[in-house]
């Protein structure tokens, strides 16, 4: 009688069953919330992106402050953000954002932290909108949907599956700092080579990143939450998922994406 289930009497007792039903209720709305902050971010990205590209080329001529590759003429505010010594700012300020939000979130108003996870995804918007100088437009949408595929199903495994998942943490994270240590190496020795390594092995690491993520953000749930506690964890659960669907997209666009000029 020693090992009898003991999930038997929660099972049958009625209350014990309701406080299952709200938790299960509880998570599901936790979820939801960070899934939609994370598309919303992800459309403030892609907005920005194209609004920007938009408004940084031209075909007239007379309003061309200069070209890129491909003969892609740019308007002065493309040439600002593309060219002049102001590119960096544009490259690093998502860096600096995320940076804030991550270190100030708890001491931020659930309000403060929204506004600066948008304020991020805009920003990342405007850095990103140079792969549409350098790669097809068709296959941008190509790999785009790829990614949300891929990124849903991936996601889908980490919140199912009874498999725990942090033993990979390590390893996804010991990956994480490769990539980046291998691309800025790759900066300066411009070796196609590697960085067709660094896509393939970046592709693999965000995509075990997305589950391993998406179980860890499950498990942040605590119904004793208030409501300012839970909305922060579902925005920087929203980011972490952000920037999996980012980087995978990333990889994924330099794995098969055409570019422009080929």
């Amino acid at each position: 009688m020693s090992d009898y289930d003991r999930n038997v009497a929660g099972r049958w007792n009625p209350s014990v069953a309701r406080s299952q039903a709200a938790i299960d209720q509880g998570l599901r709305t936790y979820m939801l919330s960070v899934y939609n902050y994370m598309t919303l971010g992800l459309a403030i990205t892609g907005a920005a992106a194209l609004g920007i590209y938009m408004l940084s080329v031209t075909t007239d001529p007379s309003l061309a402050a200069g070209r890129v590759a491909g003969g892609i003429m740019l308007t002065q505010l493309g040439y600002t953000l593309f060219v002049s010594p102001l590119k960096w700012v544009v490259m690093l300020a998502p860096l600096a954002a995320v940076f804030f939000l991550s270190f100030r979130v708890e001491r931020m108003s659930v309000t403060a932290a929204q506004i600066t996870f948008w304020v991020y995804a805009g920003l990342v918007g405007v850095s990103l909108s140079t792969i549409f100088l350098v790669y097809t437009h068709e296959s941008i949408v190509r790999v785009f949907f790829i990614t949300a595929a891929s990124f849903g199903a991936l996601s889908l495994f980490g919140y199912t599956t009874q498999k725990d998942l942090s033993g990979m943490g390590t390893f996804l994270m010991m990956g994480l700092f490769g990539i980046i240590i291998a691309s800025l190496v790759n900066i300066f020795l411009g070796s196609s080579m590697l960085q067709f390594i660094v896509s393939v092995v970046g592709v693999l690491v965000f995509a075990g990143l997305t589950a391993y993520d998406t179980q860890r953000i499950k498990e942040m749930y605590f119904e004793g939450d208030d409501v300012a506690v839970m909305g922060k964890k579902a925005i920087m659960g929203a980011l972490t998922l952000y920037l999996d669907f980012i980087n995978l997209f990333m990889m994924l666009l330099q794995l098969f994406g055409n570019r422009s000029n080929d």
